[in-house]
């Protein structure tokens, strides 16, 4: 009983640890309150940031249990009649989920182009004077070396 208490405890730990990160990441970008004020809805950023923390943690739970959360299929096998409906609606779901997905990743990779900007104050503040594209390109040969490595061992692939 005792491992199991000890396993859960580590995995909510690791499991908020990585959660926090993606929440540091959006609010150190400052993506909730630049949407809010681009939009004129200011008076809804706490709406605004409480749905991120939803749809983070309905996120994460999906793609941990995604064998208990087949609610589709489950319906399907239920109500075989309605089998083309489901199918229908299922293809609009993931057709609006594609859009807001690639809405989400669009809007992030332009607030992280935005804070490109930071990179030459934070050479200052080094004193990095020379050396900036090494330091980029190091960057982006380490992120291509780890890609490489996490599809050629078939990482992505593994199941707990």
């Amino acid at each position: 009983m005792f491992k199991y208490l000890l396993l859960a405890f580590a995995g909510a730990s690791f499991g908020a640890l990585s959660s926090s990160g993606v929440f540091t990441v959006l609010v150190a970008i400052g993506l909730v309150p630049r949407f809010a004020g681009k939009t004129h809805t200011s008076r809804y950023v706490i709406l605004y940031e409480e749905m991120v923390v939803v749809g983070t943690i309905a996120g994460c739970v999906i793609s941990i249990f995604p064998e208990y959360l087949q609610l589709g299929r489950y319906l399907r096998e239920t109500i075989p009649q309605w089998t083309l409906g489901w199918d229908i609606l299922g293809n609009a779901v993931m057709l609006s989920g594609g859009v807001f997905c690639g809405m989400f990743v669009g809007c992030l990779a332009l607030a992280i182009a935005e804070m490109l900007d930071s990179i030459p104050i934070f050479a200052r503040r080094v004193s990095l004077r020379h050396g900036t594209g090494i330091v980029i390109l190091s960057i982006a040969i380490g992120k291509l070396v780890g890609a490489i490595i996490y599809f050629w061992l078939e990482l992505h692939q593994t199941s707990g």
